[in-house]
């Protein structure tokens, strides 16, 4: 009996070992926040960064076929929807949230923690952890590395323009950087981490699978690389942390403003999730194109099932658009405040407390959804294979 029980709780702590080991990699961070941070002890935006940032992508190169790569950067309407939703509908929604928070006056609630949210909101689609959860979701990897690549290029140059526009109005004017120079800074900033630590591991694991694809598929197999790219993303987020414990940002906040962030990032995340997935799998498209066209068919019908019915996404299509519509960057956030607000600036901390925090629960988030999501997306395979058993089934009739 005692032995069951033992197995039990073993197995659980295994199946768990992702959420155990970030929070012991948080606890290190409170306690040694110099170790890790950005110009700490082993300079962490270049150790973690670049470095486990360049692992979790090497191990995508490694695992992804060319042919398919080149397939998913040709899928327009799938960057289109994740260009909108991380651009126009996550910002608009959480600055409307924003505004109407602060328009209460509740001197409570930090208003620079609502900035904090503002700028966040303003972000590209994060690196790491969508390439991470997508390969644990058995979502279209491909996909989700072609959608990262696009959205933190045009974040580089969106999102400084976004912070600006949200901060201009007489509400939000004291947060307003107007800052000339930060874009050149967050371009480069974003250029060198998208060159270093995804374009050059990218490159390098396709030239490598090419040439050497059984020796790769035993390296990938023998070192459980889908186990150490999520191990690279707990180094990522110690990082994160451990620079906000260094800047003493989580005490220049009232603990009620931390309560409030913490069930705030909970449900708008999770409420983004849920637009993401609404715009991935519209249903209004399923009532207007009912059944694949015939003859009988109309040319408009036609023409309409062959334009609009693809913007209705398989389910390994629609995780990554879910992943990557709703989840931020912190990289390139952290990137935007330096570089808007300054690296000395009275509320950095303040600033960088909502981005830690929202980093942290998409991560989790998007680890405890990879279970559901790999179950969700099975039903397509197990559509596929009676069709294919109906199919031969019907052939072998038609024989006999």
């Amino acid at each position: 009996m005692l032995n069951s029980h033992i197995k039990w709780l073993g197995d659980f702590l295994l199946k768990q070992w992702f959420f155990i080991t970030l929070a012991v990699f948080i606890v290190i961070a409170r306690f040694a926040p110099n170790f890790a941070r950005h110009g700490g002890l082993i300079r962490g935006e270049y150790t973690f960064g670049y470095g486990a940032l360049a692992i979790i992508v090497l191990q995508s190169g490694l695992s992804l076929k060319t042919k398919d790569l080149m397939k998913n950067m040709g899928n327009w309407r799938a960057h289109l929807t994740v260009i909108i939703i991380s651009f126009l509908i996550t910002p608009s929604i959480m600055f409307g949230i924003c505004s109407g928070i602060k328009a209460c006056n509740n001197k409570e609630i930090d208003d620079w923690i609502l900035v904090g949210l503002i700028v966040t909101s303003t972000c590209s689609t994060t690196i790491a952890s969508n390439v991470v959860a997508t390969t644990n979701a058995n979502g279209n990897v491909l996909l989700a590395v072609c959608e990262v690549i696009l959205g933190n290029t045009l974040g580089a140059f969106i999102s400084p323009a976004l912070l600006q526009m949200f901060t201009s109005n007489n509400t939000w004017n004291f947060a307003n950087p107007a800052s000339d120079q930060s874009i050149q800074h967050l371009y480069g900033s974003v250029m060198k981490q998208l060159g270093i630590g995804l374009f050059i591991p990218l490159v390098v694991g396709q030239i490598i699978q090419n040439i050497f694809p059984k020796q790769t598929e035993w390296f990938l197999k023998t070192f459980k690389m889908n186990k150490v790219a999520s191990f690279c993303l707990i180094l990522i987020m110690f990082s994160s942390f451990s620079t906000a414990f260094y800047q003493d940002a989580f005490n220049k906040v009232s603990h009620i403003s931390i309560i409030f962030l913490v069930f705030f990032i909970l449900g708008i995340y999770i409420f983004f999730s849920f637009i993401c997935f609404c715009c991935a799998r519209p249903i209004i498209i399923k009532w207007i194109f009912p059944v694949e066209p015939s003859e009988k068919s109309s040319r408009y019908y036609n023409w309409g099932y062959k334009f609009f019915k693809p913007f209705y996404y398989s389910r390994a299509d629609t995780i990554v658009l879910v992943l990557c519509g709703a989840t931020k960057t912190s990289a390139v956030g952290a990137s935007l405040v330096t570089s808007q607000y300054g690296s000395h600036f009275e509320f950095l901390g303040t600033l960088l407390v909502s981005l830690v925090l929202y980093n942290a629960f998409q991560v989790i988030i998007s680890q405890s959804f990879a279970p559901l999501f790999r179950k969700w997306e099975s039903h397509d395979h197990d559509n596929e294979s009676l069709e294919e058993f109906t199919t031969s089934t019907s052939s072998t009739e038609t024989m006999c």
